[in-house]
């Protein structure tokens, strides 16, 4: 007699497919050919599944089970690879992106674009079709493909400096921050030259550079290209290609992209926040009261975390399914353990972030308690997780170590090697900063923008957020479950559209809703 009649019985057919499904991804990137998996069963198998999601005919992407139909996240996450792998297959290496499209990787931009351009030695033009109104165009010039190419996220791209010099004027107008960063990133002017001088038609080019150095207050390079240029009895028509007041990168010897981005996010949007916030209150030495405040907030529950982890198949996950202990549609005891865990976690971190807050209003910088307590708000929070066995002790050592995507979001986090430097940048900013609606909001959204662990960012966010207001005094606030919509638009209006204005807004109005009345406790308490 079975001892354990009711134990799931494992499905060994569907972790065969998932083996060869993790063979394949860890050689592809999650990016599957048809050719690939020439097993139809187990493809069938895996799609039904679904571990699978369709791209095009003949192409696939690794997938997790709990997506919908509609849900964008596996596709952005899997946009570049899925471009590499493709182009690779059709070209091998014959083939290049376009200037512009190069200059948007070499600047670390987050965005997953709606159409890429591929110039190629050889072939027809072709659009590709992909998933949620993305698409790829494809068409032959062999002279528009570089023999000296180099390589980025696996794609074949133009070298920063000859990438900007063939880079129209509506890059700089439609592209402003990744110009900067490109320029920012040259280190001097003869970079430039050997593509500038090739031909007559370089020199309205070389013009607009010019004027683009002394726009980014770097003088010296826009004179010694012009006195390149003098020799030949050429005399440079200036004209400044940007459409900003002033630049938002300082001249530098930083070369990170990342670092420069954020650098650039700050300096371009901290008057778009000055300009919607009320002015901040003050700490007018009324510490007690602050943190009374702050444990009522307690009792408003903090928003879930908005990030998942890239989805991967693991060792472990086929062991499960071998052993007939995983369950696609979940397992609501495991659910109602986590989320109890989960629970205990975010008071215990609620209770480190309310130190740390006492600290900012004993006139600590509030950058500088950031800077030192954040790791510990995020062991509090996953600490019984942990403990349980739910999430590996290691994560709670550090940054995360691989790749993360925010949920049905265009914008895909920093990568694992650029996060140290990105937040040393970040904490400096803020550090720096005068305003503590500026701090606050901004502190806020490249926190996130960042995604420095593997979860729990969202939750880090908001409580980088308050910590920061309350060094003006602002009131705690939390962000309503039923406005969820708004700030996720917000958030994307800022990482994916450039605009901080709705996120700025959102919280203020958010904020306006915890304000204090007159007998010191919040309407919403």
């Amino acid at each position: 007699m079975d001892p354990a009649p009711n134990r799931p019985k494992g499905n060994p057919t569907l972790a065969a497919a998932l083996k060869t499904l993790k063979r394949l991804q860890e050689k592809h990137h999650g990016v599957v050919e048809a050719s690939d998996l020439r097993n139809d069963g187990q493809r069938a198998l895996l799609l039904d599944t679904g571990f699978l999601k369709p791209v095009m005919k003949g192409w696939y992407i690794c997938s997790s089970p709990s997506e919908g139909d509609g849900d964008s996240t596996a596709w952005y996450a899997s946009f570049w690879a899925f471009v590499s792998g493709y182009l690779g297959k059709r070209f091998g290496k014959r083939y290049c992106l376009n200037p512009e499209a190069s200059l948007m990787l070499h600047t670390g931009n987050t965005t997953v674009p709606r159409q890429v351009t591929c110039v190629t030695v050889d072939g027809g033009t072709s659009k590709v079709d992909l998933p949620f109104d993305t698409s790829l165009l494809v068409y032959p010039d062999g002279k528009r493909v570089p023999a000296a190419r180099v390589e980025v996220r696996g794609l074949q791209v133009w070298p920063v400096a000859e990438a900007l010099c063939l880079a129209g004027p509506s890059f700089f107008v439609n592209n402003p921050r990744e110009a900067e960063i490109a320029l920012a990133t040259i280190r001097h002017a003869s970079e430039l030259l050997p593509t500038l001088l090739a031909g007559d038609k370089m020199v309205t080019a070389a013009g607009r550079l010019a004027a683009a150095f002394e726009f980014v207050k770097r003088p010296d390079e826009s004179a010694h290209i012009q006195k390149a240029f003098a020799k030949f009895r050429i005399k440079l028509k200036l004209v400044n290609p940007f459409e900003l007041a002033e630049p938002t990168i300082s001249p530098s010897k930083e070369r990170s992209p990342y670092v420069l981005r954020l650098r650039s996010m700050w300096a371009g949007w901290r008057q778009d926040v000055i300009d919607v916030f009320p002015p901040a209150p003050g700490l007018q030495n009324r510490t007690a009261d602050y943190l009374a405040q702050v444990d009522e907030r307690y009792v408003a529950d903090a928003y879930n975390s908005l990030s998942i982890e890239g989805y991967r198949v693991t060792d472990a996950l086929i062991e499960r399914v071998a052993r007939g202990d995983w369950n696609p549609d979940g397992d609501p005891a495991h659910d109602k353990t986590r989320d109890a865990l989960a629970a205990r976690g975010y008071y215990q971190a609620f209770q480190a972030v309310k130190e740390s807050i006492a600290k900012v209003l004993a006139k600590d910088n509030a950058g500088a308690v950031a800077r030192r307590d954040h790791h510990d708000w995020h062991a509090e929070l996953f600490g019984p997780s942990a403990t349980a066995g739910i999430v590996e002790a290691s994560q709670l050592a550090g940054y995360r170590r691989g790749p993360i995507f925010i949920r049905n979001s265009m914008h895909t986090p920093l990568p694992s090697d650029a996060i140290l430097d990105a937040l040393e940048a970040l904490w400096e900013l803020i550090e720096a900063e005068s305003e503590a609606c500026v701090r606050a909001v901004l502190g806020h959204h490249l926190f996130v923008f960042i995604h420095p662990y593997y979860d729990g960012n969202g939750r880090l966010g908001r409580f980088l957020m308050n910590t920061l207001l309350a060094s003006g005094g602002y009131p705690w606030t939390v962000i309503r479950m039923s406005r969820r919509d708004a700030y996720m638009q917000a958030l994307e209006a800022a990482s994916v559209k450039g605009r901080i204005g709705p996120l700025a807004q959102f919280i203020a109005q958010e904020m306006a809703e915890w304000a204090p009345t007159r007998e010191g406790k919040s309407d919403k308490a």
